[in-house]
């Protein structure tokens, strides 16, 4: 079984605060189950987060419903992230994708970093979504809520499935 990750954040570097994680697992065929956590914004700064002023602007130009992540209430950092190290190791683990080599998973691993406990995947199972889709010229039909990470992860798992089902088996 494979696991999309993505995140929403108020940074690009490995020590950005994580404000959403959202996963899928999926095969080559079909999506399972889902993981979705908001993140308290000032817990994720008082462990060690460093937020980018360029992304807070990039952020009040993205729509309402991508933005009302800012009115729940989100999780503390440690729960999050103990939430969802129960949820990826309850999987028989292919590898975990995220989009860019230097995002998604590197800002979580750098996460549970912060926190004194180790990434729940080894390392050379992290694989880059990104790569892969601009390596072949598949469109993506994408569904759900721009910058929602749930939804975001289902699109990316999704678009990747179809790269797959036309140009060989890697899933």
């Amino acid at each position: 079984m494979h696991v999309m990750i993505d995140l929403e954040t108020m940074g690009t570097r490995p020590n950005a605060p994580i404000v959403a994680i959202g996963a899928v697992a999926f095969d080559a065929n079909t999506l399972g189950s889902e993981f979705y956590v908001d993140v308290d914004l000032g817990d994720a700064i008082e462990h060690g987060a460093q937020m980018d002023p360029n992304t807070v602007l990039w952020w009040m130009q993205q729509s309402d419903e991508a933005r009302a992540i800012f009115k729940r209430d989100g999780e503390p950092l440690g729960f999050a992230l103990g939430e969802f190290r129960q949820w990826i190791c309850d999987l028989d683990l292919d590898g975990v994708w995220g989009n860019g080599a230097s995002f998604d998973n590197v800002i979580l691993s750098e996460a549970y970093r912060r926190l004194g406990t180790e990434t729940p995947w080894p390392f050379w199972k992290d694989r880059c979504y990104r790569t892969v889709k601009n390596m072949f010229d598949v469109p993506m039909d994408r569904s759900g809520v721009h910058h929602n990470a749930l939804d975001d992860a289902k699109t990316q798992a999704m678009h990747l499935m179809r790269i797959n089902d036309e140009f060989g088996s890697f899933l």
